[in-house]
């Protein structure tokens, strides 16, 4: 049989883009258990079904196991605490967020964009996880966008189409790109400093286009991510927008325009605020954790992923 790097297979199982669930449930003594999953889809409309996909190791499995209904609550976008609350959290959960009991008692998650209370339809054992599937019996939506998850961390259409837009008239806007190959990254250097590879957009450019255009005139075919970083730089007059981004193979023939991770920290970056990005880089990726950060060359808010596997 062969055998896989468990971490590999999980970052390619990773790059699939999916929204992000709390599922809940109550034990025979009432306690109310949950956990957060990316591992959900619709399986039938007449009659309603879903499916989730518990793992063995979760602390609540046997609940799972014996429950006769279950809610699967979408997040939306802002709701990032609540699921790093149940991917990860060792208290008492629901003391955390806001919640009320849907018509079987089970707790649904308040402002999420959508639920589904269900009943037990089936259940398979797969591998090391459950397959629950279960009969849609009520549900409920609202107009929020949903929370999505790929490649390790939390990413919101909104932040994502406003980082992505085209520069507004009058406004200098560079955008760069962490570009990785297993442990090294694509640099530039100068005078003894370095900096990412990066490029200024014209009007009328989104900014995932202008970047991966310049990666290619790099000669780097890189696989684009999420957004990872979107700043104004008052002092310089611009706004700077950073995407993640990967080589599918080793670099070859670049020789020391690559940074090992290691080699980051110590590292003289020609910006201060790139190189504040980039430690904060080294420390999430040494968790599988990232996030998003909006705010300026000084502060700003981390949108925190969980890399968990959740």
């Amino acid at each position: 049989m062969e055998r896989f790097d468990p971490k590999a297979l999980r970052r390619a199982f990773g790059s699939y883009m999916t929204g992000v669930t709390v599922v809940t449930a109550r034990a025979a003594d009432n306690t109310p258990v949950g956990f957060t999953a990316n591992s959900f889809t619709s399986v039938s409309m007449d009659p309603p079904l879903l499916l989730v996909c518990p793992g063995n190791h979760l602390s609540s499995i046997e609940v799972f196991r014996s429950c006769k209904h279950f809610t699967v609550n979408i997040l939306a976008e802002g709701q990032e605490d609540i699921s790093n609350v149940f991917a990860g959290s060792r208290n008492d959960r629901f003391e955390q967020v806001d919640w009320r009991p849907d018509q079987n008692g089970v707790p649904v998650i308040s402002r999420a964009t959508a639920c589904f209370s269900c009943s037990v339809h089936a259940q398979i054992n797969a591998g090391d996880h459950l397959i629950l599937i279960g009969k849609i019996e009520e549900f409920c939506t609202s107009d929020s966008p949903g929370l999505g998850y790929a490649n390790g961390g939390y990413f919101s259409l909104g932040n994502e189409r406003l980082a992505n837009a085209a520069p507004h008239k009058n406004t200098e806007t560079v955008v760069g790109a962490i570009v990785e190959h297993d442990d090294v990254i694509y640099v530039e250097k100068s005078n003894g400093q370095i900096d990412l590879p990066a490029v200024t957009l014209t009007e009328e450019t989104p900014a995932s286009s202008g970047i991966k255009d310049h990666l290619s005139d790099l000669g780097l075919s890189a696989t684009m991510g999420s957004v990872y970083s979107v700043f104004d730089d008052k002092e310089a007059g611009k706004k700077f927008v950073f995407f993640r981004a990967t080589l599918p193979w080793p670099p070859l023939n670049l020789g020391d325009r690559f940074l090992s991770i290691e080699g980051i920290e110590m590292a003289d970056w020609r910006s201060q605020a790139v190189g504040k990005m980039m430690r904060r880089y080294v420390l999430e990726r040494s968790n599988n954790v990232f996030g998003l950060y909006i705010g300026d060359a000084v502060t700003g808010e981390v949108h925190l992923g969980d890399g968990s596997g959740r």
